[in-house]
């Protein structure tokens, strides 16, 4: 089936509209000047039947002086006989006292009546007057005369119609073309396509393609700066393992050197390992979305999970000489605990990262006057930039390269944090200053 388009619809119903109104005024002007000319004929017959009694003057013999147009003059007696009649012998004619306007006539002295006349085979208007002598004066004229002033003036009607419904279609594609015209023009700059609404009414629709544009061109920047990313990040630790396993399989390597490149290609391919993990996880962090994957929600106590997260990374804290501890009040949270715990791990081992031997670590775990939990991560380490504090949470990025490298940062964690937040509807807080610590907070929903 071929859709039909917009122009062609709008022109179509502004046509009908058009013709409907044409009919509908043609109907109208019809009724009203049949009736008005009715209303005339009425009038006429008045006129024409006092002129005619005035004529009479009590004689009936003055009636064959008369020759009358379109009418047909009767005269009854008040028994109804027929005394005089202009159209047919009146012997002939049968007894009229039963006629409704003669009854009338004879009641009140005027009379009238509309009815198919048997004898002429049309419609007749009769009117009737009693006269001074008891006699009813009758006149009657044919529906024919009075619409035949239609029959003449049918032609110009129809042309005057056909003339209308061209000039309404003439109209109609004129203005169709008037409406749509600012709306083609609106894509021709999509860019700025909310800027160049013709119609109020088109305003959301806009608004919804310019921020449909926006989001899908800010999707294929970060598609394409990701992986441009991901290429860089891989590059590195596969070079290196490349060149160290060439060194090795050529025999360039000296005997003793062997264990030292099979350590720096283990913790390269271990770097690598990270890395690819933590790309995974954040795809399935993205792929949480209202319209998207779901996960499964459960009360889960921010205190336990800071308690166990201490544990893990004891080892890590102390190889860097930092003092990890935890402190605070059961926090239950609804939220998905393996998810919960990814987040603590990034936060401390984030801390942990960026600090400097000696340094402490401290997770405070807790609830707001106002009913939300919220989880703490403070450290006294080398701090974070004033003007990199609003970049920090994006994908790869990393304040001290050369540290976050050597400490085998893959740039992702903080990335993972933002994205588990999100799921929990949680808010996160960032403070932070270079050479005295940064502390981060996130806010959750407590659980009822």
């Amino acid at each position: 089936m071929k859709m039909r388009s917009m122009e062609e619809k709008i022109g179509y119903r502004l046509f009908m509209m058009g013709f409907l109104g044409l009919v509908c005024t043609a109907v109208l002007c019809i009724f009203v000047f049949h009736k008005a000319f009715i209303e005339q004929a009425w009038q006429s017959l008045e006129y024409q039947t006092a002129l005619i009694a005035a004529i009479y003057q009590d004689n009936p013999q003055n009636l064959e002086n008369i020759s009358p147009q379109e009418i047909r003059l009767t005269l009854i007696s008040p028994d109804g006989d027929v005394l005089y009649e202009t159209a047919t012998d009146q012997q002939t004619m049968e007894n009229h006292i039963g006629r409704p306007e003669i009854q009338e006539a004879l009641e009140s002295g005027v009379g009238q009546d509309i009815r198919d006349s048997q004898t002429m085979g049309y419609q007749t208007y009769y009117y009737a007057q009693r006269l001074s002598d008891g006699n009813i004066l009758r006149i009657a004229q044919d529906s024919q005369s009075l619409w035949s002033i239609y029959d003449e003036a049918l032609p110009a009607i129809l042309l005057s119609c056909l003339l209308m419904m061209g000039i309404a279609a003439i109209t109609a594609g004129i203005l169709t073309r008037t409406l749509i015209q600012p709306v083609l023009k609106m894509t021709e700059d999509l860019d700025h396509i909310q800027e160049n609404v013709p119609y109020r009414e088109l305003a959301p629709f806009a608004e919804a393609i310019h921020s449909d544009r926006v989001l899908r061109e800010n999707n294929e920047k970060m598609r394409q700066e990701f992986t441009a990313n991901v290429s860089h990040e891989l590059k590195t630790p596969l070079t290196s393992i490349s060149g160290y396993a060439e060194l090795i399989e050529t025999g360039m390597a000296k005997p003793e050197d062997v264990a030292e490149f099979g350590s720096k290609i283990h913790r390269e391919a271990s770097r690598m390992i990270r890395l690819v993990n933590d790309i995974l996880q954040l795809s399935h962090l993205d792929s949480v979305r209202p319209e998207g994957e779901a996960v499964t929600m459960e009360t889960v106590d921010l205190l336990e999970l800071a308690r166990d997260c201490v544990e893990r990374q004891k080892v890590n804290a102390r190889h860097a000489y930092v003092a990890l501890s935890y402190l605070g009040e059961s926090a239950p949270v609804l939220g998905s605990r393996t998810l919960l715990e990814e987040l603590y791990q990034n936060l401390c081992d984030n801390a942990i990262r960026y600090n400097r031997p000696g340094g402490k670590v401290q997770l405070a775990v807790g609830c707001t006057r106002d009913g939300h939990a919220y989880l703490t991560v403070r450290d006294n380490g080398i701090g974070i930039p004033k003007d990199a504090q609003s970049s920090v949470f994006e994908r790869f990025y990393r304040v001290d390269k050369s540290r976050s490298k050597a400490t085998g940062g893959t740039g992702l964690g903080l990335a993972i944090v933002k994205n588990i937040a999100r799921i929990h509807n949680a808010r996160i807080k960032l403070e932070s200053e270079v050479g005295v610590g940064t502390t981060i907070t996130v806010t959750f929903e407590l659980a009822h």
